[in-house]
């Protein structure tokens, strides 16, 4: 028989995944359904005099506002919009546009050269901005025409497109992390290094996968009948457009592998690189500005409301002893610890079909982590791994973001259908990182280790 706290924690949650079938925001959704279960915990309290319900009510409420004045103080969240503007900034930059021109010259007489393109460059756009959307955006616009016009596969355009786009979200500087490290209490440098491996590991499965499907199926992929062959002064070419990128990702990256920065102080470092390489490529105008700044502030607005939305929604679930619940249902299947963990990446797995990343890393990961915790794992590994899997919500239909980009910039010729089965072999190789991950955790854990040494748990 469920208590009575039990069955309000199962109606709060209940309530929330009811109302996001609806459509309304899910930053209200999250809000207002913490409101109202406050209310009604209140109400079913023990007492009813009026003068001692309201000042219940108050300090509930209040405790509420103090989460929210503490999450606006926090410093870490300062690298939340560093970021974004630095990727941003990038996107606008036309950075992309020469590496694109440059590997397609280069990669162009192999078997799925174009392809292989998009994956070297989404690798390194991945390690320059952390923003999927614009990563997306990005790649389509400049590689799907290109391919489309060499009679590839739309299936295997799209899908490399969509899959490539999105590793941003995953090698570092990732906000998705950035976010995660704040949730848990954690370094963001021990996630950052953390994810680095995986990351890299997934990119190059991608490019492996293109070179295969290229040559066992001739007519997917096929290579332009004008590319160049390959000379020293084409390697010279695309190395030059790697420069720009590799610098950035130095800085950023660099400052904080060597203990010279903070991940908050590296973004603010990595939006003035982004800055320098506009200016340098005489892309840098007001109207650049303003765009950036705009598309900054809007970005950086939403994911605020749900973060905020989410934190309420937490702290009510906490004090009506929702985390207890969770963690008694999770230690009560009839598994060792490693099933709790797959059960736990399987919920989170099927969360990202309705989910974005944000809802799942906001609202179940600070539930679940805890168990985790306490179960002997390492929080440095299973936050990764949980990051792999989390990659898959965007591409993953019916609220794949990633498939939206796509199907917004792609040809007319490109269907839903085509993007729908066009990332499924990917999504297939990101459930592969994550048993690899799962299986040897010095995959996640060696570089952070190597680097920080004691400071990895």
């Amino acid at each position: 028989m469920l208590e009575t706290y039990e069955l309000i924690v199962i109606a709060l949650l209940a309530s929330f995944i009811l109302l996001i079938f609806t459509g309304y925001p899910i930053a209200w959704v999250l809000a207002g359904v913490s409101f109202w279960f406050v209310v009604i915990a209140l109400w079913g309290a023990d007492t009813l005099d009026w003068d001692t319900f309201m000042l219940d009510r108050w300090i509930r409420f209040s405790v509420i506002v103090d989460r929210i004045w503490s999450q606006m103080q926090n410093s870490v969240l300062v690298a939340l919009p560093n970021f974004i503007f630095m990727g941003i900034m990038l996107d606008k930059s036309g950075v992309a546009e020469k590496l694109m021109q440059a590997f397609t010259r280069l990669f162009g007489s192999l078997q799925g050269g174009l392809a292989i393109s998009v994956c070297a460059i989404g690798i390194l756009l991945a390690a320059s901005t952390g923003i999927v959307g614009a990563s997306v955006v990005l790649l389509a616009t400049l590689s799907l025409p290109l391919m489309m016009a060499y009679g590839y596969s739309r299936r295997l355009a799209t899908g490399v497109v969509a899959a490539s786009g999105t590793l941003g979200i995953l090698i570092p500087p990732s906000i998705m992390l950035v976010i995660m490290a704040d949730q848990l209490a954690m370094s963001v440098g021990d996630l950052f290094m953390g994810a680095m491996i995986p990351g890299l590991l997934l990119g190059a499965l991608y490019i492996v996968y293109v070179v295969v499907i290229s040559n066992v199926s001739r007519g997917v992929a096929p290579h332009p009948p004008d590319a160049p062959k390959v000379t020293f002064g084409l390697v010279l070419e695309a190395l030059g457009a790697m420069a720009a990128p590799a610098l950035l990702i130095l800085a950023v990256l660099g400052s904080i592998f060597f203990g010279i920065a903070t991940a908050t102080e590296a973004s603010a470092v990595g939006a003035f690189g982004a800055i320098l390489l506009a200016l340098i490529n005489r892309r840098l105008d007001w109207r650049t500005i303003k765009d950036v700044c705009y598309g900054t502030t809007s970005t950086t607005a939403f994911i605020m409301a749900i973060f905020l939305g989410a934190s309420a929604f937490a702290l009510v679930m906490r004090s009506l002893g929702g985390d207890e619940f969770i963690a008694h249902i999770l230690k009560s299947l009839p598994f060792g610890p490693d099933g709790i963990i797959i059960v736990i990446l399987a919920i989170a797995f099927v969360a990202g079909f309705f989910l974005d990343w944000l809802e799942i890393s906001l609202i179940f990961l600070p539930l679940v982590a805890p168990v985790v915790k306490a179960l002997g794992y390492d929080p440095v590994w299973f936050v990764v791994v949980f990051a792999v899997m989390l990659q898959t919500s965007f591409l993953t239909p019916p609220v794949g973001f990633s498939l939206f980009y796509v199907k917004g910039v792609a040809p007319k010729a490109i269907e839903t259908r085509d993007i729908y089965l066009g990332v499924l072999p990917f999504v297939a190789i990101q459930l592969l990182v994550v048993f690899l991950v799962f299986e040897f955790p010095e995959i996640a854990l060696w570089l952070p280790r190597e680097v920080y040494g004691a400071a990895v748990r």
